[in-house]
């Protein structure tokens, strides 16, 4: 409601109306080319988001648990984490090439750092009442590890992973933007030449729509997990 009054007072140019959009977002599907870039930026995101949890999860339960791991790595992962994904588009480009490798590595920074710190976090709220009590009765430190740190950490790790989904959604955007012929990134800075306003905001409106959509799913999945594990989220 509110946009629609505010766009009937502006130049379409600045402001289209939601008919408008919709128009558009119509306009690229016909010839699939809002699927095509939905699709490319879809599997860049999950590949990427992916590949940073994999990588962060096992990292982070290693530095939480172990106080030397911690102390060494500790201040080198809150120097990086400080540096915006988009800072690092260039190098990767240098680095990986334009190919898919720059675009999957910057989402890749993008997750790991979130879920790295949030899985830290987790293992240090573990009580120790309950590694005592494993401990004692005869667990290995694998067993504690995989029985009760991890199981206690689960809320922590799932918050991470959702937080870095909302990350690797820019920097999917950035790194379509310099370096990419197709997607939503792609889309949004390549409507600017034709001054394609409302197919802009198709890609914003398709961005924000894929993004509830997987936090959703990842909501639910955490949830069958916690439940499954008898877990009570903090």
């Amino acid at each position: 409601m509110v946009w629609s009054i505010a766009a009937a007072f502006s130049d379409p140019q600045f402001l289209p109306s939601p008919l408008v959009v919709w128009q558009g977002a119509i306009d690229l599907s016909k010839d699939g080319s809002l699927f095509k870039y939905m699709g490319a930026s879809f599997v860049r995101g999950i590949i990427g988001w992916t590949l940073g949890n994999v990588v962060a999860i096992p990292i982070g339960l290693l530095i939480g648990r172990f106080s030397t791991l911690r102390v060494v790595l500790d201040p080198i992962i809150n120097f990086i984490r400080f540096i915006p994904p988009l800072a690092f588009i260039t190098l990767f480009m240098l680095w990986f090439g334009i190919g898919e490798q720059s675009k999957i590595f910057l989402i890749m920074y993008a997750t790991f750092f979130i879920v790295i710190i949030n899985t830290i976090t987790g293992v240090l709220f573990v009580e120790e009442d309950k590694i005592r009590s494993a401990r004692s009765m005869g667990a290995s430190e694998v067993q504690i590890m995989f029985h009760v740190i991890i199981t206690a950490s689960l809320p922590y790790i799932f918050t991470g992973a959702k937080l870095a989904m909302g990350s690797s959604f820019m920097a999917i955007v950035g790194a379509e933007m310099v370096a990419a012929n197709e997607g939503i990134g792609y889309m949004i800075w390549n409507s600017r030449l034709y001054f394609k306003t409302d197919w802009i905001f198709v890609g914003l409106v398709t961005l924000g729509l894929m993004g509830f959509l997987m936090d959703r799913i990842l909501t639910q999945f955490g949830k069958i997990v916690l439940k499954r594990y008898n877990v009570v989220k903090k």
